[in-house]
């Protein structure tokens, strides 16, 4: 529900309940702003270029973009279903989307703002990891109890990983070598 720019100055957090997102000047210690979105918003993702903050709106099948410089929304963009989880590539070119009610991974182009891909995947996907290298994206798939790996090459599923219930947030974890 953080995201934190490139520099470590600004934060951003989705209120949930509120429906709204946060501007947070963390260098300084303060609210910049508070974005009106939705009834409901969820997750947010920043992008590599800290340039556009997302969040899924949760009434309507929609993206909030909101713009980093001017810390409102500058565009809502329109998603085949309502979204949850949201990560951008490392490259910065594309954006993933969990759509929990259909079992699909939408993947949007940044640059056009339009849906290229759907991927299939268990039922209700949530969170969405990229590994380092960003070849791969790992999706919590809950109802299912499996976590699906996607080939961001081909953008297909590669393979299911059995993880046990509560399958949501995602982290790597750094061995202490």
């Amino acid at each position: 529900m953080l995201a934190i720019s490139s520099d470590g100055k600004r934060g951003y957090t989705s209120n949930v309940g509120a429906g709204s997102v946060s501007a947070i000047d963390l260098v300084n210690k303060k609210v910049l702003a508070i974005i009106p979105v939705s009834g409901i918003a969820q997750r947010i993702a920043l992008s590599p270029d800290d340039r556009w903050v997302v969040t899924a709106d949760q009434k309507k099948p929609q993206l909030a973009v909101i713009d980093t410089q001017s810390n409102k929304v500058a565009r809502w963009v329109p998603l085949p279903d309502v979204a949850f989880g949201t990560r951008p590539t490392q490259d910065g070119n594309w954006l993933l989307i969990t759509q929990p009610a259909s079992s699909k991974v939408a993947v949007l182009n940044l640059h056009t703002m339009t849906i290229e891909h759907q991927i299939n995947v268990p039922p209700a996907p949530q969170e969405i990891l990229l590994r380092p290298d960003g070849k791969v994206a790992y999706v919590s798939c809950d109802r299912s109890k499996q976590v699906a790996e996607i080939d961001l090459a081909s953008w297909k599923v590669n393979r299911l990983i059995n993880v046990g219930a509560g399958a949501d947030g995602l982290a790597w974890a750094a061995s202490g070598d």
